[in-house]
């Protein structure tokens, strides 16, 4: 008999037989979400030539894409805060849980939040954090799945020293579990070579691609909006490519040799990217080669500091992963986090001064303004006194100066522009040759 057939238990077997593998199902979850957590933090994905977590997860595990979402977010909750490891083994936490109040726990909250979601489904959760987290408008539908469980833990590769910028560590994974894509852009296949893309867009976006229609109405009279798409979609993809590996229809004949050794040639960038098929190079002892192909950077094989040369034989493309791990087996650890934090030491501080920059801007501007509108409150007045437009505005200038005098006092400070004037005319006036 099938052991998957169970149509001979009885009913009181059958529900103790459901309840005790739940028991073992839970616990094995969270022994899970310890393995899963460990292996995040130590980046054992990398020498098995996986990009992220997220990915050795779907490819060599074979786990969904929602599945391996929410268990590395558990296990990284988790490895934070170990009691959500209790919590998930006696069931009175459930991946969905831990998920969700994972972005709201901290060290001091911890224990009242866990005890206050014990055994509470999804929805009397989300009331519990909409209660005790109330925010004004709609958070992002789209989470990116960070690669690194902590930003410090990144490594840098050694011609790429430098704070993480947009493609941070948040960035890493370059991937989305199907399950957390919100409506507002959704595509999916309906027949062969087929997709249905469904996807919301603003007032400006609509009207340009009505232009664009309208543009290439000779060529598409149908306007048929997916070859308007494709037509823009193909200059979007031959400008990226123009940026990223130098791509060019003419390619100059000869090119300015560089002081710089962490240059790399244009022709050598066309040519690596061509011969290596646009995906990282990373062969793990197995064989197996990374598939990433999205942050991929231009590496050298031998470290620039070591004497590595750009050449097409010297460069290789690594996705920034395996870039940084490459940099961590040659120079170590400890070498590349002190690398790490010099270079955020040297961005927080490029950011402050910026901000103090900005800051002075601002406050120049804001003062500037103020002034001219001094001056400019000043005019009316000397106008009904007679004076003309340019004489009345030439005069209030002088009142920039003075910004938060009264406005009295600002108009005697314009009065004084015509005193010399005055003078001279006394003194004409009282000169003996002068007509009474």
């Amino acid at each position: 008999m099938s052991t998957y057939c169970l149509t001979h238990l009885s009913d009181a077997v059958l529900l103790r037989g459901l309840t005790t593998l739940v028991a073992q199902d839970r616990s094995t979850t969270a022994v899970l979400l310890a393995h899963i957590a460990e292996c995040d933090a130590r980046r054992l994905y990398l020498p098995a030539a996986y990009p992220s977590m997220f990915a050795y997860c779907v490819h060599e595990l074979h786990l969904s894409e929602d599945a391996a979402y929410k268990r590395i977010q558990a296990a990284r909750a988790a490895r934070r805060f170990p009691v959500i490891f209790e919590a998930a083994a006696d069931g009175r936490l459930h991946l969905g849980a831990v998920c969700l109040l994972a972005a709201h726990l901290t060290p001091e909250n911890v224990s009242d939040l866990l005890a206050e979601a014990a055994h509470r489904t999804k929805s009397e959760i989300e009331e519990l954090l909409a209660r005790r987290f109330p925010r004004s408008e709609t958070m992002g539908l789209v989470q990116a799945l960070p690669a690194s469980p902590r930003p410090e833990d990144v490594q840098l590769a050694p011609g790429q020293v430098e704070a993480p910028g947009p493609e941070g560590p948040e960035a890493l994974a370059g991937q989305l579990a199907a399950g957390q894509v919100g409506t507002h852009s959704k595509l999916a296949p309906i027949a062969t070579k087929r997709f249905h893309l469904e996807v919301t867009i603003g007032e400006r976006l609509h009207d340009k691609l009505g232009y664009a229609k309208d543009l290439l109405g000779h060529e598409l009279p149908s306007g048929e909006l997916a070859l308007v798409l494709e037509q823009a979609v193909d200059a979007l993809i031959e400008k990226l490519e123009k940026r990223k590996f130098a791509a060019t229809r003419r390619p100059r004949g000869s090119v300015r040799p560089s002081a710089n050794p962490r240059h790399i040639p244009a022709p050598v960038k066309r040519a690596v990217w061509e011969r290596d098929g646009g995906q990282c190079t990373f062969v793990s002892e197995s064989g197996r080669r990374c598939a990433a192909r999205k942050l991929l950077e231009f590496d050298h094989v031998e470290e620039v500091a070591r004497g590595g040369r750009a050449s097409v034989a010297g460069i290789r493309l690594r996705c920034r992963a395996h870039n940084q791990y490459g940099a961590e087996c040659t120079f170590g650890a400890g070498f590349m986090r002190e690398k790490r934090e010099a270079a955020q030491l040297a961005a927080a501080a490029r950011r402050r001064e910026a901000e103090a920059q900005a800051a002075d801007a601002a406050h120049r501007r804001a003062a500037e303004a103020r002034a001219r509108a001094a001056a400019e409150e000043v005019i009316a007045p000397l106008r009904s006194l007679g004076f003309n437009a340019d004489e009345a505005r030439r005069a209030a200038a002088l009142c920039q100066a003075i910004p938060d005098a009264s406005l009295e006092q600002r108009v005697r400070r314009a009065l004084s522009y015509f005193q010399p004037r005055l003078r001279t005319f006394a003194q004409a006036e009282a000169s003996p040759g002068s007509t009474p």
